[in-house]
């Protein structure tokens, strides 16, 4: 049973940074695209429907970024660990939600459009909070 923990979240203030990780457990995921969404709390969404924020692709050469967090995010993964992190540098009150990871087997047909879609992964974690105070 594949399953992902996120963890790192927690309050801070505006400019200061996170790192968030994820674990996957289950199986080996060297050869799955590992991706970061977000999604306010409170409102009546399904995954499918969570905010992009990065993703790496199963070569770890390829990663996207949302604009909102270009330039200002890092993500990395390692494989041995089969982990995911999200490096969150200049943290902005904007940047106050849950953050989830979540991952999908990688296919050949996926394209730098697609990995950015919420519906495209397959497995998801619990989520983590980030919280921002001006």
């Amino acid at each position: 049973q594949v399953q992902l923990a996120e963890s790192g979240g927690g309050l801070v203030q505006a400019g200061d940074s996170l790192r968030l990780s994820c674990t996957a457990s289950g199986r080996n995921f060297s050869n799955y695209i590992m991706g970061w969404f977000r999604q306010a709390p409170g409102k009546e969404r399904t995954s499918v429907e969570r905010e992009f924020v990065s993703t790496i692709l199963a070569s770890s050469s390829d990663t996207y970024y949302a604009d909102s967090v270009k330039g200002r995010f890092i993500i990395s993964r390692d494989d041995v660990k089969d982990a995911v992190y999200l490096r969150m540098n200049n943290l902005r009150p904007e940047d106050t939600v849950v953050y989830y990871c979540a991952i999908v087997r990688s296919r050949s047909w996926y394209t730098s459009e697609s990995v950015r879609l919420a519906r495209v992964y397959d497995y998801w974690g619990q989520g983590t909070q980030v919280t921002v105070s001006s």
